[in-house]
């Protein structure tokens, strides 16, 4: 318990702390700021869009680790989630040298007109590449511990392999699709170094909330703690719907049983 207690009051203290810096006073004026604005619009615009690509791509790559076998798979594995562990600087390099005007896929863009370095696409870029693991973790694993039978009745029972995504697979791993989808986004909305390194910092542009924050750090502590304790607001609403999505869990895998019993299958 003491322990527990330590722990707890070593996450809890950073944040009574700046709370208790924050110059209320002053407060709705310096998180209003036109440059505050853009830098969250921007956030929340590309966190948004980097959460979409996230369960475009991310799906079917949860899908074929959980449900298929081949040769390679745990290199694959390790590979999809190595962005958990690179610091995200070394994540912005390798894009750079990806998508940049000099980059391995950068030279055909730029013959086709298309800059995505420097730019807010490259922001979108920098934080799926950093939050991608987080949905593909989630679902996995939900997918992994839900296990194959009622995917298997429903095969036995003749129906499609479309329709057994869409009626089974899809409404039991709902929940963790969910919750992954809103880490992911929480991810990328904190993302700062590899949007800084490959998308540089340019208002309205690419100067997401984070590097806001870190340029006013020098120039304007008190907007930088106000803007701070906006993100941190943000993220535990992000948690709190994250771990809600978790607790109902149960529910879709009720609702298949349900329906697998009662012979409900196209």
């Amino acid at each position: 318990m003491v322990i527990a207690a330590v722990g707890a009051a070593f996450v809890l203290l950073p944040l009574v702390a700046m709370v208790a810096r924050v110059d209320w006073a002053h407060f709705i004026p310096l998180v209003t700021s036109q440059s505050s604005l853009d830098a969250l619009w921007l956030s929340l615009r590309t966190s948004l869009a980097a959460t979409a690509l996230c369960i475009v791509l991310g799906v079917p790559m949860a899908l074929v680790l959980a449900r298929t076998s081949f040769w390679g798979q745990k290199m694959l594995r390790a590979l999809v989630l190595l962005p958990l562990v690179l610091p995200p600087v070394v994540g912005g390099i390798a894009l750079l040298y990806t998508f940049g005007r000099r980059g391995l896929l950068g030279g055909a863009f730029q013959v086709l007109g298309i800059d995505i370095a420097f730019s807010t696409t490259a922001v979108v870029l920098a934080q799926t590449f950093v939050a991608l693991p987080f949905l593909v973790l989630s679902l996995e694993g939900a997918l992994r511990t839900a296990g194959s039978r009622y995917e298997a009745i429903g095969a036995t029972l003749g129906a499609r392999p479309t329709t057994v995504l869409r009626r089974i697979t899809l409404p039991l791993a709902l929940p963790a699709l969910v919750s992954g989808a809103v880490l992911s986004f929480a991810r990328a909305l904190g993302e700062f170094g590899a949007t800084l390194t490959f998308a540089g910092s340019l208002q309205g542009v690419t100067r997401t909330l984070p590097l806001e924050i870190y340029l006013q750090r020098e120039t304007d502590p008190d907007a930088a703690v106000a803007l701070s304790l906006v993100l941190v607001v943000v993220a535990v609403v992000v948690v709190s719907i994250a771990h809600s999505a978790g607790q109902a869990g149960t529910m879709p895998r009720m609702r298949v049983s349900r329906r697998m019993r009662g012979g409900d299958v196209e």
